[in-house]
């Protein structure tokens, strides 16, 4: 990029004063939490809740209902027997997420796109200055002290959220784990990464230790990895509150060796500004709190439950311990928080900002892979959609998939991705105008494509995310591909025919889409991961009958409601593929297997029920419930806003 900036100066094109000219004006990137609360607030985009609200549940249940109507940020100024505020809904809406770094937004796209077009510069001169700004604010800040260490507190006084009523403890929900590398301690080597953090509860001795969820695959995994290999203490600090930017560097798929820190200062437009105890890693010298401590190599304890982004529990593991050092505080510190659960929630925002961010980058990161969209409706990580492209053998009769299962296997390869367990797949060549984001048109698409006997590609006995719960252990799963190109096969039905007879206790077929039936089906009355046989029986009773009825309907969904399922394409969406295990519950009408590749003559089945391993389902407590409904009667401080 530098070379392609010189060149411009160098041939007279923008002049070196126009160049750095972005120095000089003052950036609206914000230093701490402070001034991003009072921008908002000035704005109209933020409220103060003056009333007492606990943390235990109130807290979480008006954040869900004003995230849930798109309204403001929230600052609750009086908490329940706790002397810190708290702020939550900063990122509900994906205006106000792009309003807290209107300033950098643009650059920040610059230097992705540069990921794809290394000539984006010579293009778009007049982006250069803002460019250039945006790389000085990525460099290193470092400091002496910061207001973070101003004071100190312990952590029964922080504030004791909890979101769900099963919740194992109190929890932070807005963290950003900073450790180091311990053979390159530095910057450089930092890992910024919002992993989950339970302050109390279980077996954890209050003050002293607390939960740390997160997979030896993350960042902070190959530190600890590291620290164990070289038989020093892992030490690690977490952040809390502070640039906004920072909280969102968290969450970003970043490169290896790419600094978190160095993108929230491109993010915020200033270099965030660290500091270097004498003992451990840095600390972002604006946070708010700062729990500092040693992930004990030898220990550990369980962890959870917590209500989670699929829509249900995470249940109780053991994870690492983190033994309690210090807790830091500025003086004017407020406790960010977000609630997760049921999608969409305040984390779907961090997606679509994420998307909006590095959606350019993804061909070249993923050569062939025009875009991929992992859906929030269905909890992220089980399903994902993809457009590839199906250039192989351009002379041959019939188009199949060739490439798109090459760029499948790139995409299931690739960081987050690799957490997938649906990736359904098609080629730009049959429909470039094919928009990704309308779900409903491109499952469309796809099914009156797809040939059941050949596009069906599964991977058993393999890693999955370590909240789904439909697997058959801990991060234990499979993976369905389902790639489809060419030219339709089939008109998909949008009514039911009359000679559709299901198998008996099998009811109330509901169309979801055009070529997407929903059916009633038994409850699952089997042992945990074990078949109790209704599936089965479903297909081999309509393979018999010739299942003439399902003709036009390609897909067919059982579940224990299928008025739920079919309600809307969100219900259709998480009940399918958060429920579902693809090696265990994906069947077929009139299946084969034919030299071990598994396909069907007749619709595809996915067993969406509930199965007996599989975690409950998230729902708020009642009494919380009617709490919150006084707050926003008419005449409550929470009236026009829950």
């Amino acid at each position: 990029m530098f070379p392609a900036v010189c060149q411009l100066v160098g041939a007279g094109r923008i002049s070196a004063d126009f160049l750095f000219s972005a120095r000089a004006g003052r950036s609206m990137g914000y230093r701490n939490l402070q001034e991003c609360v009072r921008d908002l607030e000035q704005h109209g985009r933020l409220v103060r809740l003056k009333c007492e609200v606990s943390a235990d549940l109130e807290a979480a249940e008006i954040h869900r209902r004003v995230c849930e109507r798109g309204g403001p940020a929230i600052l609750f100024e009086n908490v329940t027997n706790c002397r810190f505020p708290m702020v939550s809904n900063l990122f509900g809406t994906l205006e106000r997420a792009r309003f807290l770094f209107r300033d950098a937004l643009t650059s920040v796209e610059t230097l992705v796109h540069l990921k794809k077009d290394p000539a984006y510069l010579l293009k778009h001169p007049l982006r250069i200055p803002g460019t250039l700004k945006t790389l000085l604010s990525m460099r290193f800040a470092k400091r002496r002290n910061g207001p973070v260490l101003d004071c100190r507190t312990t952590i029964d006084q922080l504030p004791q959220l909890k979101s769900w009523p099963m919740d194992g403890g109190a929890f932070v929900t807005l963290p950003q784990v900073y450790t180091e590398h311990p053979d390159k301690p530095g910057y450089l080597n930092s890992n910024v990464g919002m992993y989950r953090v339970q302050l109390s509860g279980n077996q954890y001795r209050m003050n002293q230790e607390i939960g740390l969820h997160y997979q030896l695959h993350r960042g902070i995994g190959f530190h600890h990895a590291a620290a164990i290999a070289k038989g020093v203490p892992f030490r690690v600090n977490v952040l809390v509150g502070g640039p906004p930017s920072l909280a969102v560097a968290a969450v970003m798929p970043l490169p290896d060796g790419f600094p978190e820190v160095a993108f929230a200062g491109a993010l915020s437009q200033r270099a965030i500004r660290m500091v270097q105890p004498t003992d451990g890693p840095m600390i972002c010298a604006e946070c708010d709190f700062c729990i500092s401590g040693t992930v004990d190599p030898d220990r550990l304890l369980p962890e959870g439950p917590f209500g989670d982004h699929l829509g249900y529990y995470s249940l109780m593991h053991c994870f690492p311990v983190m033994t309690v050092d210090a807790v830091y505080h500025r003086r004017d510190a407020i406790w960010p928080f977000t609630v997760v659960g049921r999608p969409p929630q305040e984390d779907t925002i961090f997606g679509a900002l994420i998307h909006d961010l590095t959606g350019p980058a993804i061909s070249a990161v993923l050569p062939g892979v025009h875009a991929v969209h992992a859906v929030d409706a269905s909890g992220v990580h089980p399903l994902l959609l993809a457009i590839g492209s199906e250039r192989y053998v351009p002379y041959a009769s019939e188009r199949r998939p060739q490439e798109l299962l090459t760029n499948a296997n790139a995409i299931l390869g690739q960081g987050q991705l690799s957490l997938a367990k649906y990736l359904w797949i098609t080629a730009k060549e049959d429909r470039p105008d094919l928009d990704i984001h309308d779900i409903a048109g491109f499952f469309g698409h796809i099914l009156e494509r797809v040939d059941w006997t050949r596009d069906l590609h599964f991977q058993t006995r393999t890693t999955i995310d370590t909240l789904d719960y439909t697997g058959t252990g801990l991060n234990s799963g499979s993976k369905l591909v389902v790639a489809a190109c060419g030219p339709a096969k089939r008109t998909l039905a949008t009514e039911l025919s009359g000679d559709l007879h299901l198998p008996e206790r099998f009811s109330e077929p509901r169309m979801v889409m055009p070529g997407v039936l929903a059916v009633r089906a038994p409850r699952h009355a089997g042992q945990a991961n074990q078949s109790d046989g209704e599936s089965e029986r479903f297909c081999r009773e309509l393979s018999q009958a010739g299942a003439s009825g399902l003709s036009g309907w390609p897909l067919v969904v059982l579940t224990e409601d299928s008025e739920f399922c079919a309600e809307s394409l969100r219900n259709f969406l998480w009940v399918t593929f958060t429920r579902s295990n693809p090696a265990a519950d994906v069947y077929g009408i009139e299946a084969f297997v034919d030299s071990k590749h598994w396909g069907c003559h007749g619709s595809l089945v996915i067993d969406a029920r509930i199965k007996p391993h599989m975690a409950p389902p998230l729902v708020s407590d009642p009494a919380v419930v009617r709490r919150v409904d006084q707050l926003g009667a008419p005449g409550g401080p929470l009236h026009g806003l829950v």
